[in-house]
């Protein structure tokens, strides 16, 4: 099974599930984004944001492609760019992080670690960019596919709750952590590979 990834542009925007490359719910503020959906403009929309940050700041998404076919992605900026932030109770994000947005996955390439992979690729890219933590704003509550990801998620691969909330906690992950686990399954992987592949032990003749 390969497996790449690949940063978001405008030419692969359509490898994003439809109600995603149509969803401004993060890009635009309440008012505004009700607006471009009732008007049949939310699409043009997205990918204007994603032109705009990609100029400004710079990569701002992954999506996760397994034999070629897309199966997930992840989207992320530093909140300036994001004004839905600002409406969420545990809101502002911290200065010295980004928000990682939203998130998704094909269902049946869920429970496979992928979810995990997509999160260290995220922290690579931004700790190269000198960001100290992403943070994210969890859905206590979450039951299906949404716009936000589920808190039970953020805190299986490593985020920590910075500002607890019943419905809307704000996570964060320290992206020097993210360093300890490509380290500790490096290690792992040495102490297997070591204890597989001994030097053969000469035989007498």
């Amino acid at each position: 099974m390969g497996r790449r990834l690949a940063p978001i542009t405008l030419d692969n925007l359509g490898a994003l599930p439809a109600r995603c490359r149509s969803c401004v719910f993060w890009e635009l503020d309440p008012v505004r984004g009700e607006a471009a959906v009732r008007e049949g403009r939310a699409a043009a929309e997205k990918e204007s944001w994603i032109s705009a940050v990609l100029l400004e700041w710079g990569s701002c998404g992954r999506i996760v492609y397994v034999d070629d076919i897309p199966v997930g992605f992840a989207l992320y900026a530093p909140a300036a760019y994001v004004p839905r932030s600002l409406a969420f109770p545990t809101s502002p994000v911290a200065p010295d992080a980004v928000q990682l947005m939203t998130g998704w996955l094909l269902p049946a390439y869920r429970g496979q670690g992928l979810g995990r992979v997509l999160v260290q690729t995220v922290a690579k890219d931004l700790l190269r960019r000198d960001f100290r933590a992403v943070e994210a704003f969890g859905d206590a509550r979450w039951r299906d596919a949404a716009c936000l990801l589920p808190a039970d998620h953020l805190l299986a691969v490593g985020f920590k709750t910075v500002r607890p909330h019943r419905h809307y906690p704000r996570l964060r992950l320290e992206l020097r952590a993210t360093l300890s686990w490509k380290e500790d399954m490096e290690q792992a992987l040495d102490r297997l590979l070591g204890a597989v592949k001994k030097d053969p032990v000469p035989r007498p003749l």
